[in-house]
């Protein structure tokens, strides 16, 4: 059974870089469309970008606008996501996500891990 464990957050400031990592464990990404997703406080959880198991199909929320990057290195069984020009609008809990390639919705969620921007 898949698991997924998150890390990478930490305290920054505006305009850092943080890399979150998922590491998947009891299988591997094979055939799965791994996500992120975050959680900022009063606020429902959100998109944030999305790839298939084999590198292709990335997804990102608007908000993105260019600054992020999500990848899978499944010699590794990890997925990433790469934060650029970090604002204090993406202060939240950031959670991996994954799902069957061929359906909707994620089956397989994260802990979560706190990314924190200040002014």
């Amino acid at each position: 059974q898949l698991q997924l464990a998150e890390s990478g957050g930490g305290s920054v400031q505006t305009g850092d870089s943080l890399r979150l990592s998922c590491e998947a464990s009891g299988e591997a990404f094979t055939w799965y469309r791994v996500a992120w997703f975050r959680r900022a406080p009063g606020k429902d959880r959100e998109f944030v970008a999305s790839v298939n198991w084999n590198g292709g199909g990335a997804r990102y929320a608007n908000f993105v606008n260019y600054r992020f990057t999500v990848s899978v290195d499944n010699a590794k069984n990890m997925a990433y996501l790469q934060m650029r020009y970090l604002k204090p609008e993406d202060t939240a809990v950031y959670y991996c996500a994954a799902g069957d390639f061929a359906k909707e919705g994620y089956t397989t969620w994260g802990q979560g891990t706190q990314v924190t921007v200040s002014p």
